[in-house]
């Protein structure tokens, strides 16, 4: 059979298989991410069905679905919105990184990997995943929720924060001197600047630039322009969502509205592709070794980010409910981790490394989306309501004592 004619096959077969496992999904009433992965890893390396050509597809799909998810969400805010959380949200991002980036540098020292990988695995463990989290809070129709600018706070200081800490990360891998540390870490900061500041000054003239009455002449110029951003903010060592996300801030007015109803269908199919592609990437047997710390580290880190949406929701004011389900959506780790992961792994540490994070992050993946739907429970509602008006309560007894 033909190279082509395979890779279509294979193609059209894991997409069809996604729709079973979509319609399965909502027959329990889960997530179909958890799903989707499984699926992933029974026809990926190691597994049951491997694929052998629809690799490249799926794997640029992967990419772009993390893209857009991030263009969508920042298309349901505006520039002044984003200033504002992160400005309220700084305490928010020291506590996140104390909370969750010592357990993962604690355990890299436990396993003997050094110092070196102790600051890889403290990056891997702190880094929420902005492509699962956005996929989680549209399943649960959380996107206009009063606690979602305090999660999409959190995950851009976290993308932020990426770009001081991927260049020294490199450095530190393959030796450079402080100079060239400083000189790479200056340029992303550069970067991250140039695009903050034309997503919060000129956001007029950018959706002024792809507006247009002709829905195909809009989505190929929101899409092109996003995809752009995206790669030029990877290529100077920023997140490629981070770039994404600041295009969808930027652009507002009627552009975003129509820009939105486009682009919908198109970040459902490539989000599900970027599930799948995370589990095809992986190899089951290399799990098995390393799945009882990963587990351990798993429940330890999903602990501390849901103390970490608890603590930042409740000081933006957000209601009981609301900080628990903040807490329950920041857990899912994703992209970042296995990038972190790679990059470590190809200077030459321990591969067994890259076996741990692709665990944790199966694991937290599966169970993130799982744990994000306890809040909506209308038991734990119940008690996230009696303890709310129990707090209200102590508080005019100590204000009328």
């Amino acid at each position: 059979m033909e190279h082509g004619a395979l890779a279509l096959i294979e193609i059209g077969a894991l997409l069809l298989g996604m729709a079973l496992l979509g319609r399965l999904a909502m027959r329990v009433g889960i997530s179909p991410i958890p799903l989707i992965l499984l699926g992933g890893l029974a026809f990926g390396k190691g597994g049951l069905f491997p694929i052998s050509q629809g690799e490249q597809f799926i794997e640029l799909g992967a990419e772009i679905g993390v893209i857009l998810l991030l263009v969508m969400l920042g298309l349901e805010y505006n520039a002044s919105e984003l200033v504002g959380n992160l400005t309220s949200s700084k305490v928010a991002g020291l506590l996140d990184m104390a909370l969750n980036a010592v357990p993962g540098a604690i355990l890299g020292f436990m396993l003997g990997w050094g110092p070196v990988g102790a600051l890889t695995l403290a990056g891997i463990t702190w880094v929420s995943s902005s492509g699962v989290i956005a996929k989680v809070l549209q399943d649960l129709g959380r996107l206009t929720n009063r606690e979602t600018p305090v999660v999409l706070s959190v995950l851009v200081l976290e993308d932020l924060a990426m770009a001081f800490y991927l260049p020294i990360l490199t450095a530190v891998l393959i030796g450079l001197d402080l100079g060239s540390t400083v000189t790479t870490v200056a340029i992303a900061l550069a970067a991250v600047l140039v695009i903050l500041y034309i997503a919060l000054r000129h956001s007029r003239i950018v959706s002024r630039l792809v507006w247009s009455k002709e829905s195909e002449v809009l989505l190929l110029s929101v899409l092109g322009l996003t995809l752009l951003v995206a790669g030029l903010a990877a290529e100077a060592n920023i997140s490629a969502a981070v770039g994404a996300f600041l295009v969808g801030i930027a652009i507002s007015g009627p552009a975003a509205e129509h820009a939105t109803q486009l682009l919908m269908p198109l970040r459902d199919l490539f989000a599900s592709v970027f599930f799948l592609f995370f589990g095809l990437s992986t190899d089951p047997q290399t799990l098995v070794p390393v799945l009882l710390p990963a587990l351990a580290l798993a429940v330890v880190t999903m602990a501390t980010k849901v103390l970490t949406g608890y603590l930042a929701a409740r000081r933006a004011g957000i209601g009981e409910a609301g900080r628990w389900r903040t807490g329950f959506a920041l857990t899912p780790r994703g992209e970042f981790s296995i990038v972190i992961a790679g990059l470590a792994v190809s200077a030459g540490a321990d591969r067994s490394l890259a076996a741990l994070a692709t665990a944790y992050v199966l694991i937290t993946i599966v169970i993130g989306p799982v744990l994000a739907r306890i809040p909506d429970n209308p038991a734990f509602l119940r008690w996230a309501k009696a303890r709310q008006a129990e707090r209200r309560a102590r508080q005019r007894a100590a204000a009328s004592a």
